[in-house]
């Protein structure tokens, strides 16, 4: 997320010098933290945290491509990028402010444009199309990240967390949404003051929600039509200001939740246990599942992308049905 000259991920500050480059706050040192044996499970006690790629301004919306890239999205130069596991950096598309990614079933490339308030297909041609970008003939607020569900349709967030400075917003409440293949947005819930990643269950029966202005995880039960009943809190993350905030949010394929939180990475088994958290030097925003087996953690950590070997293995949402 990021605010004026500000930027802001999961409250790690980066203030913009006189040149425009960026000013890091003091990095923190790669550890685990496990508050439970069980966080042993997911993660071997000796493995290390890899750097990928650095450089950038701030990352957002890892995807893995299983041609064997990262897309990465770059929200101070407003670029999409294919990151490869040597380093290496390709341009996608130059876009406003892009955010989350997902893959939708067909494979395409489906992205949170900020700028534009719309979910939008990027194409094999390093354009795009505007997939939705008006509820009941208003704008989006800044839509911020998004999965494909169990269903198949797109369910996306939509806070006020990148409104474009001096914007209107038009929509008075912050919205999760689903957008089927018709182009139809219907609302699912309005609830949450800050809605930010999002994610299924592996059995699509439970759909989770950060709410990062609130530092917590809701949780929804699913009916068969794709609306959320029964809202609760699932877990919460507090911090003090600048610890970080729920942000980005990925589950295996047992069900448990990796969330992004104070200090790095947070490890939720199902019932809502907070069992361990992943210490990232950088303050991570969000993360995703990758290598031909998704049992590796791609992290988008502010000016880097990290990764690390897990024990556990991925839950995919378009590669699951």
């Amino acid at each position: 997320m990021k605010i004026g000259s500000v930027f802001v991920g999961c409250g790690l500050t980066v203030l913009l010098l006189a040149g425009g480059a960026p000013a890091q706050m003091p990095s923190r040192t790669f550890s685990l933290e496990a508050h439970s044996p069980l966080f042993w499970g997911f993660v071997e006690r000796s493995t290390k945290l890899e750097t990928v790629a650095g450089g950038f301004g701030f990352t957002e919306g890892p995807m893995w491509d299983p041609a064997g890239f990262l897309y990465v999205s770059e929200e101070t130069i407003n670029k999409i990028f294919k990151v490869y596991p040597d380093g290496k950096k390709e341009e996608v598309i130059a876009l406003g402010d892009p955010d989350g990614n997902t893959f939708d079933r067909q494979h395409r490339l489906i992205d949170c444009a900020s700028v534009l308030r719309a979910i939008i297909e990027v194409t094999p041609d390093g354009k795009y199309k505007i997939l939705a970008d008006r509820y009941e003939g208003k704008r989006f607020n800044s839509p911020n990240d998004v999965i494909v569900g169990p269903d198949g349709a797109l369910y996306f967030t939509d806070p006020t967390l990148d409104l474009v400075e001096g914007e209107k917003q038009e929509i008075p409440f912050q919205g999760v949404y689903r957008l089927d293949e018709k182009g139809n947005v219907r609302l699912l819930t309005k609830d949450l003051t800050q809605p930010n990643g999002l994610a299924f269950s592996p059995d699509g029966k439970r759909f989770y929600v950060n709410d990062s202005e609130q530092r917590n995880i809701r949780v929804y039960n699913v009916a068969a039509d794709g609306s959320l009943t029964k809202g609760r809190i699932f877990g919460e993350e507090p911090g003090g200001r600048g610890d970080g905030v729920p942000d980005g949010i990925k589950i295996d394929k047992y069900g448990n939740l990796f969330v992004t939180g104070p200090k790095g990475i947070w490890v939720w088994d199902a019932l809502g246990k907070h069992i361990g958290t992943i210490v990232v030097p950088e303050q991570p925003a969000n993360l995703a599942w990758g290598d031909s087996d998704y049992q590796t953690l791609y992290i988008t950590a502010t000016t880097s992308v990290y990764r690390l070997r897990m024990k556990t293995k991925g839950f995919v949402p378009y590669l699951a049905h």
